[in-house]
């Protein structure tokens, strides 16, 4: 039994993540259009989780009030500057 391998310790991910976004009772508002932009790149998509911190319930509010945001025209839809 000496020749089996050892099981990896972790998922090799590097660090954890942290939440940047995800305080007791505050949450995304489609008004606040300069938190929002953070959250959207430079063609206009919204990052991902992977790449904001944001735990899943923030996330998808995250989403939700940056479409808010567009139909109201706070934000663009896509960003065309050429």
């Amino acid at each position: 039994m000496g020749n089996r391998r050892p099981r990896p310790r972790g998922r090799g991910r590097g660090r954890g993540r942290r939440s940047e976004y995800c305080p007791e009772g505050k949450c995304f508002d489609y008004k606040d259009v300069d938190v929002l932009e953070r959250f959207v790149n430079e063609v206009g998509k919204i990052k991902p989780r992977r790449q904001t911190g944001n735990c899943a319930r923030c996330q998808r509010e995250l989403a939700r009030e940056v479409k808010r945001a567009r139909i109201l025209a706070l934000l663009p839809f896509i960003n065309t500057s050429d």
